[in-house]
């Protein structure tokens, strides 16, 4: 069965002045118009074509790809906004509607947002929405699959809280990344590697950039003192440092950083105030 908002490789089956006919099975033939046809198209050709409505809500064919495919979430602007809702920017001719009742709130000209595409099971046109929990899985669980700890993942930054960052994850479900265990610049709609650092009780899950472990953290040590006695045994990057001058530096988190200092400071190799990290040398011992 074709899908409406995917790409399928149909047969060309006839030629008209304004373009071809693609075999689309039960949709029946779908116009490839010749602006949008591979060079050199004819027919018995097989092409590879994303299929989706035109302004006259025709299904229609195109060798151009589009951003995002449906069933999948992207960051996309927004071009214009009418009467029904916005109008985001795709890759293609015709633009993506966001209904106004699938906005999770008012979406403004110009600004990019993070939305899910859809295909509306009443017209059978394609959409999209920034209502992303009516359409992503909240929670690990058998349904919607399982992740595990440390498992590493694709991560697309969708919002921002009070207490971190809303990412997708695997393009199916929904994450936290608590404020402390950002420690590098990121912003809505960037796209990274991440790590499933734990599922809650409730089926939640929480996600960062790595692991606090006590390898990691002793190989960080060991930087620190070598930085340390780089710049004279002195150095201005303390645990009350900000997060990006420290990941700058060291590329870890705040939270790492500060657990370095704090297993240095007890095994007394420095000293440490609020502003400076002091190397203890063998003879001030």
């Amino acid at each position: 069965m074709l899908q409406v908002g995917m790409v399928h490789t149909l047969e060309v089956i006839n030629e008209v002045p304004f373009g071809f006919y693609l075999d689309g099975k039960d949709k029946g033939q779908i116009l490839l118009p010749t602006k949008n046809a591979p060079l050199g198209c004819k027919m018995g050709d097989m092409v590879h074509a994303f299929i989706y409505h035109d302004s006259d809500d025709r299904i229609i064919a195109t060798t151009r790809r589009p951003k995002v495919f449906v069933d999948h979430c992207a960051y996309l602007k927004v071009v214009s906004i009418t009467p029904i809702g916005a109008f985001v920017d795709w890759g293609l001719e015709k633009d993506l509607l966001v209904p106004y009742s699938e906005q999770a709130y008012p979406m403004s000209e110009g600004i990019s947002y993070v939305v899910y595409v859809f295909c509306d099971d009443e017209t059978g046109r394609l959409a999209a929405s920034t209502r992303l929990s009516d359409f992503l899985y909240e929670e690990s669980s058998e349904e919607g699959g399982t992740f595990e700890p440390k498992q590493e993942v694709d991560l697309l930054i969708c919002g921002k809280t009070d207490m971190g960052y809303k990412a997708i994850i695997n393009g199916s479900h929904l994450g936290l990344l608590f404020r402390d265990e950002v420690f590098k610049p990121i912003k809505i709609g960037h796209s990274m590697k991440g790590y499933i650092k734990s599922i809650r009780e409730d089926g939640k899950i929480n996600l960062c950039f790595q692991f606090h472990d006590p390898t990691a953290r002793n190989t960080l040590e060991e930087q620190i003192i070598e930085d340390l006695i780089a710049h004279d045994g002195l150095s201005t990057l303390t645990d009350k440092s900000p997060a990006d001058e420290i990941s700058k530096r060291f590329n870890v988190s705040k939270n790492v950083y500060k657990k370095a200092l704090g297993s240095l400071y007890k095994q007394k190799r420095i000293l440490l105030d609020k502003i400076k990290v002091t190397l203890i040398k063998k003879t001030d011992k």
